[in-house]
């Protein structure tokens, strides 16, 4: 969501629960998404407890839509990399240009949840 990663310098929501709507600049299938976070030793506490923790990742026909395709739910892994990338899990055959994130949980922190990076993947329509 920032170009760079420096710790703070993300889009904070207030508590552990939020969603993120993307346009892209074209419809894809969408094969991949990557989630990124600081490592622990940039943080300044030296741990990552506002990174996303349970997620997943609809593909939206319009942005009014309530309830989109569900193309996976993951698990962003604290003690990983801080660049974890996440391969569509449902079967989906269908294109997208609007892709929401939805962040179910954190990793303990009980007023925000940070998110650094998030990129979507895919294939272009011909």
């Amino acid at each position: 969501v920032q170009p760079d990663m420096y710790p703070g310098n993300c889009w904070a929501f207030k508590g552990s629960q939020g969603y993120l709507v993307v346009r892209l600049s074209m419809k894809i299938y969408p094969t991949a998404f990557t989630l990124e976070h600081i490592p622990k030793t940039l943080s300044p506490t030296g741990n990552i407890t506002s990174a996303p923790r349970n997620f997943a990742v609809y593909g939206l026909d319009d942005e009014y839509q309530e309830e989109g395709k569900l193309l996976g739910e993951y698990v962003y892994d604290q003690d990983g990399e801080p660049l974890q990338m996440f391969p569509v899990m449902e079967k989906n055959e269908d294109a997208f240009q609007i892709v929401e994130l939805r962040i179910f949980s954190n990793w303990g922190h009980v007023e925000y949840t940070c998110l650094y990076r998030f990129r979507v993947h895919g294939k272009p329509t011909q």
